[in-house]
């Protein structure tokens, strides 16, 4: 089995057992702070939709449900705790400060659409929360931005996935590739973290 196909069937597998419940909860973890992009678990979730194993409507609204409540939680994290609770406690959850200053300027420069819009963009979308909690955004607008932004990002996601596997035997003509591509991403993600760790630890000896 080649490697990209044994992640699919091993991630698919790992959602398709945990159910809409882990769906909510790795969609929630994504919408903190927690090194869990969308990108790695809603198209396999539309893996399992067209499989039968899910369903499309149940798939949004576990999905939805755990962005709004990630979202939330951030948000009363930012407005009760401020940034001084943040710059105390945020590198346990993996929150990296200049990518917080970068998105504070970024939500103070485009104003609250930024809820919205930012469910769009990498990294921007993990941290967009703590500013709007600590600007005190109005919590009805930002719940509303939170939720019609994540559940069109979850389902375009999942159409993905859906679509991905209903051309599988496509797909597979170029398995070799896609092998290739996977540990690239891999490796990647591996060196940004070491490098992310090491920058973090010359700051903490400084």
């Amino acid at each position: 089995m080649a490697l990209t196909e044994f992640l699919i069937k091993y991630i698919t597998d790992f959602i398709s057992q945990g159910g809409y419940a882990i769906i909510a909860v790795l969609m929630a973890l994504e919408s903190m702070v927690a090194p869990v992009p969308s990108e790695a678990v809603m198209p396999f979730a539309g893996f399992l939709i067209s499989e039968g194993r899910f369903t499309f409507e149940l798939v949004i609204l576990a999905s939805t449900i755990g962005s709004i409540t990630g979202s939330l939680i951030s948000y009363y994290a930012g407005a009760y705790g401020g940034r001084p609770f943040i710059e105390r406690f945020g590198k346990y959850f993996f929150l990296d400060l200049h990518d917080l200053e970068l998105t504070e300027r970024f939500f103070k420069r485009y104003g609250e659409g930024t809820i919205f819009v930012s469910r769009f963009i990498p990294v921007i979308r993990h941290l967009i929360s703590i500013p709007a909690g600590i600007g005190r955004m109005n919590i009805l607008k930002f719940s509303l931005y939170t939720l019609i932004g994540a559940a069109l990002w979850n389902a375009f996601l999942a159409y993905v996935g859906y679509s991905l596997r209903n051309n599988w035997q496509e797909v597979l003509k170029y398995t070799e590739v896609l092998d290739i591509i996977v540990i690239a991403v891999i490796a990647s993600v591996l060196a940004f973290f070491v490098y992310k760790h090491l920058k973090n630890g010359k700051k903490t000896t400084k």
